[in-house]
């Protein structure tokens, strides 16, 4: 975009300076016409010196031989030139050597000389009109601030339908409601209903908020503006409201429609907590979408949209009942869901009759929408990187590695002898302990080939989605987290740090259940802090301490104590088991990468 517009400023600048050195010459004064009196004329025509004489009313425009140069001469216009200069000695064989011409007043010298002179002013006007246009184009808004920026979609021609969005059953059954007051407003007004003026669908990123809300206008047929909430605010004062006024002026010509806001916490979030000119433009452009849900009349059939995945920071004067009234969650998809979305995205694409979507469903808890397309379409790929015809089960599972694991594998990296060694009886921990232990998930895979940050991995996954976590899972799992360390300790009398993202994910456990989750029997059902998360990211953003110094170490100390016990629990099981250890270790040195049947296998003959 800066390089399209140097080279735009650049033409102007060309266009500029011509049109300015044109008005210049045309208009700068030049050398002003040489004056002489009649006599003078008659002694240059008898000595042969003037070869031209143009009569316009009184004046004599006369040009001289070998000369370019005009001289000019007045004359009463009453008397002919001829006798004039007759009067004064020219012979009638001396004026035969002049060419005399005549021109009548008003002719069209005249209107020839009045258009060279107002050319640079058509031209320079033209300049502006042509630099005017182009302010109001996509890439300048220079003269349009205040114009919407929405996109409008039409919806005689829909591209997305209810059926082209799945896994989220529960969010279509509340958004056909909409759809059906788009197309019959007349059977609910009626009976006195109002319909939602607007409906906000909360869900994580990558749930499909914004392909249903073009599944509703698709479904209902209705023309659809799309806009960002970013896309309102600038620096400069009122830009924002103005834009709002516009997009609700051009929903109501074009009503029944629909307008999409994606993103509104850009504007909507809580007012008076910031300082600083672009917080409170924002809040003026938050105020104006407020009154703009409030003009909206029973008989204007216009439905506000919204997606956020932060609806904890929207101001309440926008949830409220009148506004968004409706919220409609879309949420991670289940088991079911995500073997739906799977079946929508592999449509028209060559698959293998081989392939298991259930099983690819069950081995992706926590995907959202977003991540399961990315699967497939990594999926189809590698079978073309492959030089195969469809896509094949073997593409979809490493598919679902690269997207779930952060990245392909890194064959390339090179490990010593010894430091192999050590990942694979690492891993090997890993997986016994997993094997060991009642509620850990099943492992899939175990491999000691790089992939993103590791140096290998275990990949469990569970056999169902799990809704909640028993304190006996929390422990297990904080088990199967130590197994790594513990193997290397056992094996080689030292430990390395191999284990660090292991022991982070411990101590957080750990902690949560301490804390959060009143799972410790020391310090009872109690939460410890207050925390503020981000909405469906578990981040934590800060924590306020309610509890003293004295009940921080009591909660140090349980925590240790939680993660000793583990410890030793681990270093029984694998002390117990070390045949097994070896085994697993060794099939991963020779092998690289195991598969659960082979695992399964090994850990039964160990």
């Amino acid at each position: 975009m800066s390089a399209n517009w140097s080279r735009n400023a650049f033409v102007y600048l060309l266009i500029i300076v011509a049109a300015a050195t044109l008005f210049i010459n045309i208009y700068q004064p030049g050398e002003a016409p040489q004056q002489i009196s009649l006599t003078q004329l008659a002694n240059k025509i008898k000595a042969g010196e003037v070869e031209t004489i143009i009569v316009r009313n009184d004046e004599l425009h006369i040009t001289l031989v070998g000369s370019n140069l005009a001289v000019i001469s007045r004359r009463e216009s009453t008397v002919p030139l001829t006798q004039t200069l007759a009067g004064l000695g020219v012979t009638p064989e001396q004026l035969a050597t002049v060419n005399i011409k005549y021109e009548a007043p008003g002719n069209a010298a005249n209107w020839l000389s009045l258009l060279v002179n107002l050319l640079p002013l058509v031209f320079i006007g033209a300049l502006f009109f042509i630099l005017f246009r182009q302010t109001q184009g996509s890439n300048n808004q220079a003269l349009s601030f205040g114009k919407s920026k929405a996109r409008v979609f039409t919806g005689d021609k829909p591209t997305v339908k209810f059926d082209d969005v799945a896994g989220a059953d529960e969010a279509k059954e509340e958004l056909k409601e909409v759809v059906e007051f788009l197309k019959e407003p007349q059977k609910f007004a009626a009976l006195g209903a109002r319909i939602p003026k607007g409906v906000l669908l909360v869900g994580p990123p990558g749930t499909g908020k914004t392909l249903m809300a073009k599944a509703v206008s698709g479904e209902a047929g209705v023309p659809f503006f799309s806009i960002s909430g970013s896309e309102f605010v600038e620096m400069f004062v009122g830009v924002g409201a103005s834009r709002v006024r516009d997009l609700f002026e051009q929903a109501k010509r074009n009503s029944p429609c629909i307008i999409f806001i994606d993103e509104i916490d850009a504007v909507g979030r809580y007012r008076g907590t910031g300082l600083g000119g672009s917080h409170d433009e924002r809040e003026q452009t938050l105020n104006q979408i407020l009154v703009e849900m409030d003009g909206f009349g029973t008989d204007t059939n216009v439905i506000l949209i919204a997606a956020t995945n932060r609806p904890d920071i929207l101001d309440p004067a926008l949830l409220r009942p009148g506004r968004f009234d409706r919220r409609v969650t879309m949420d991670r998809p289940d088991v079911v869901g995500r073997r739906a979305i799977l079946e929508v995205h592999v449509k028209g694409k060559p698959v293998e009759p081989t392939l298991d979507l259930d099983l690819i469903a069950r081995q992706t808890p926590g995907f959202v929408g977003a991540d399961l397309e990315n699967v497939v379409n990594e999926a189809a790929i590698l079978a073309a990187r492959r030089n195969k015809r469809a896509i094949g089960m073997r593409e979809l599972q490493e598919a679902v590695e690269r997207v779930g694991m952060g990245g392909p594998e890194r064959k390339s990296r090179l490990m010593t002898p010894q430091e192999k060694q050590v990942v694979a009886y690492h891993e090997a921990g890993h997986a016994v302990v997993a094997k060991l232990v009642e509620h850990s998930d099943p492992v899939q895979k175990v491999t000691i080939v790089p992939r993103g940050g590791a140096g290998g991995y275990v990949w469990r996954v569970a056999e169902k989605d799990r809704l909640m976590a028993k304190r006996a899972y929390f422990l297990d799992n904080i088990a199967v987290a130590l197994g790594g360390r513990v193997a290397e300790e056992l094996v080689f009398g030292d430990i390395s740090n191999g284990a660090a993202m292991d022991i982070q994910q411990l101590t957080q456990m750990a902690r949560a259940m301490v804390t959060k989750y009143g799972m410790s029997e020391k310090m009872g059902p109690l939460q410890f802090g207050q925390q503020e998360e981000m909405v469906f990211l578990g981040r934590e953003l800060a924590e306020q301490r309610d509890y003293s110094e004295e009940v921080a170490e009591e909660i140090d100390a349980e925590v240790n104590q939680l993660v000793s016990a583990a410890y030793t629990r681990v270093h029984q099981l694998l002390s117990d088991n070390i045949d097994s250890l070896h085994k697993v270790a060794n099939a991963l040195l020779e092998r690289e990468t195991l598969n659960a049947d082979e695992f399964q296998a090994l850990f039964a003959t160990a």
